[in-house]
């Protein structure tokens, strides 16, 4: 196996567009389990772990810049008000040793339907940034996914960072396992209210081949949040469109069963997290609803 370590980002590019089989390396929390598992054996390993900017983030006005290996206690510390639905992610990563390794270049890369930032990145609405020495590019994250551990990158491409909007609004996120830590999600659910849109995004992981967004359930809240007027009045959401919402969730899901849960099992998990986290998300808009009318600034 030969192992290419480029000082700069501009030299890991050339390495890459010469040699597009090399295999990115940075935190390695996925890459040396598959290697040390024998499922995996690259003829050559890319490793990015000298390139500074990497493991930087800054701010374009209304949007994070996150570099690929920012790592997650990072953004955990740091991007908790920025990017609360991806800190809240970054939680239930692992252990405190992965999450000091690891970040979200790497689980778009592997690009497992079980990667615990996407429902999160799907829900924020987050652009991938794609570079190669051909130049750079920005990929929507709902593009990104193309199959089961299958992602829109052309072979000479590396991932630099990750453009995602600071919240306008609240963001939760929901994660299922068999315990309660190092543990790889059965299903997990992600959920972001955008009131300067008046438009809703989710993100469902390992409840089908690729991580999806509920679209249909997305819709369906917007319109009942516009058409009753609860954006402005912040109003209590009805019980029943709550349930429909978990409803609609669970038809965006095309599971499997496998040995960590059924698909009847994953379908019904999805219900419950949808239903849970849109009564976190609203109950906190509600507050800063009234927090705004009682200090006289108008609501988003």
């Amino acid at each position: 196996m030969d192992f290419l370590r480029p000082a700069g980002w501009e030299e890991a590019l050339a390495a890459k567009a010469e040699h597009p089989d090399a295999v990115p390396i940075a935190g390695g929390t996925d890459l040396m389990v598959e290697i040390n598992f024998g499922h995996r054996r690259p003829e050559r390993l890319l490793d990015l772990t000298r390139i500074g900017e990497l493991g930087e983030w800054g701010t374009d006005g209304d949007t994070v810049l996150l570099g690929a290996s920012v790592p997650y206690t990072r953004i955990m510390e740091r991007l908790r008000a920025e990017l609360p639905g991806l800190a809240l992610a970054a939680h239930t990563v692992a252990s405190p040793q992965i999450r000091n390794r690891g970040g979200v270049g790497g689980n778009l890369g592997t690009a497992s339907p079980a990667g615990d930032a996407h429902p999160a990145l799907l829900a924020a609405g987050a652009e991938v940034e794609a570079e190669s020495v051909r130049g750079s590019r920005l990929i929507p994250v709902d593009a990104f996914y193309t199959g089961v551990k299958r992602n829109a990158l052309e072979p000479d491409e590396l991932i630099k960072r990750v453009h995602i909007k600071k919240a306008a609004g609240p963001q939760q996120f929901s994660k299922v396992g068999t315990r309660n830590a190092m543990v790889i999600a059965v299903c997990a659910f992600g959920l972001a209210l955008h009131p300067d849109t008046r438009t809703v995004r989710t993100g469902i992981g390992s409840a089908a081949p690729t991580p999806v967004r509920a679209r249909a359930a997305e819709d369906f809240l917007a319109g009942v949040l516009g058409e009753d007027g609860l954006w402005e009045s912040g109003a209590v959401l009805p019980p029943a469109a709550a349930r429909r919402f978990a409803e609609l969730a669970a038809g965006a899901c095309n599971p499997i069963d496998d040995v960590r849960g059924s698909a009847d099992y994953r379908r019904h998990a999805v219900t419950v997290m949808a239903r849970r986290t849109l009564g976190w998300a609203w109950e906190d808009y509600r507050g800063t609803t009234r927090r705004s009318a009682e200090g006289g600034t108008p609501c988003a």
